[in-house]
């Protein structure tokens, strides 16, 4: 059975309302002030959590990554987070001015000189992404820091995925595993969010989420009924900004949207099939009883021509009971239009 994860105050697993963390990731491109921006329009918006990426070039890539070019950008890899880096003491900054917002601080470290930095800064908490979700000697690195980490999916199945959750559980800290496809945008079939349920099955103990790349929110909606109590998207302020990531990213309406919508769905699940003393009220107007809709003689039988239903539900006999009163007989004169009572059949 799932647990859950305890970031400060902030409890996150199936029994708690979803967690949604706007990733500005590398959106602010280097600037300091954009990225302070982003924070501010992220909780402005209702986020609880603003995500980073923490970059360490020299330890995290070799120089022929300057010749890789992924596939929705025209720069190669290195040059790109070259240009969006940020130094250690501008993420302190950051870190410190989410936390003042009274937000939560996240980051992703792609390497272990980025691991060790955070861990210095004194994270609460450490997200891993997709490439390194099978870099098993840096999962477990992070893991040896004993603190909660989210770990997403991407790029990955369910054996690999398999050897990483092993190395958390070993660690015996608390984690949640995001399911994701790494392509920026995502093609709405290419989500598959029935690999949600697969990690459900396939690791119990695991919280679940959603980091997404599709536009808009409507697949990270999708998630919550398949079990997602983690919600992760791209987010900026202003998508005519440039940068890498903004194709995919939501902006400060839809990121508002997804958190209320989120927990909108997560109230609806469950429950069952039944009538709710809340529906009282309604039930006496929207009802129908039994009536008359002619004169009726003591003495004289309820028909078909003499009885019917009609609105609202105040009177003894409903419309269930409508057949159980024809053929019965009246133990009153009865006037046309009035609710009949069991105390007016002849038992």
């Amino acid at each position: 059975m799932a647990g859950f994860l305890q970031i400060h105050d902030r409890k996150i697993g199936p029994e708690y309302s979803p967690f949604v963390i706007a990733e500005i990731g590398i959106n602010h491109e280097g600037d300091v002030g954009k990225a302070k921006r982003m924070i501010d329009d992220a909780k402005k918006s209702g986020a609880e959590c603003v995500k980073f990426q923490m970059h360490v070039l020299e330890d995290e890539m070799a120089p022929v990554a300057k010749k890789i070019v992924p596939g929705h950008t025209k720069e190669s890899i290195w040059e790109i987070m070259e240009r969006c880096g940020l130094t250690r003491k501008e993420h302190e900054e950051l870190k410190a001015y989410t936390e003042a917002q009274g937000m939560i601080y996240l980051s992703t470290p792609f390497s272990r000189a980025a691991a060790n930095i955070l861990n210095e800064m004194g994270v609460a908490w450490f997200k891993i992404g997709s490439g390194e979700c099978n870099n098993y000697p840096l999962v477990e690195h992070i893991a040896s820091f004993g603190k909660p980490i989210i770990l997403s999916t991407g790029m990955n199945d369910i054996p690999s995925v398999s050897k990483s959750v092993a190395i958390l559980r070993r660690a015996n800290i608390p984690f949640a595993l995001m399911h994701c496809t790494s392509l920026y945008p995502t093609p709405y079939d290419k989500v598959r969010l029935g690999g949600i349920t697969e990690l459900k099955n396939a690791f119990p103990d695991a919280v679940l989420g959603l980091s997404d790349h599709s536009v808009g929110i409507y697949t990270c909606l999708g998630a919550v009924p398949f079990g997602a109590s983690i919600l992760e998207k791209h987010f900026t302020s202003d998508r005519t900004w440039p940068g890498p990531d903004i194709a995919v990213s939501i902006d400060p309406q839809e990121l508002r949207e997804l958190i209320v919508g989120s927990e909108a769905i997560y109230k609806a699940l469950g429950g069952h099939k039944e009538i709710l003393k809340e529906e009282q009220p309604t039930i006496d107007f929207a009802y129908a009883c039994v009536v008359s809709v002619k004169d009726i003689k003591k003495g004289g039988r309820f028909t078909k021509e003499n009885i019917w239903v009609k609105r609202p539900g105040t009177g003894e006999i409903k419309a269930v009971d409508y057949d159980n009163v024809v053929g019965k007989v009246a133990t009153r004169d009865i006037l046309k239009d009035a609710q009949i009572s069991w105390g007016d059949i002849e038992r």
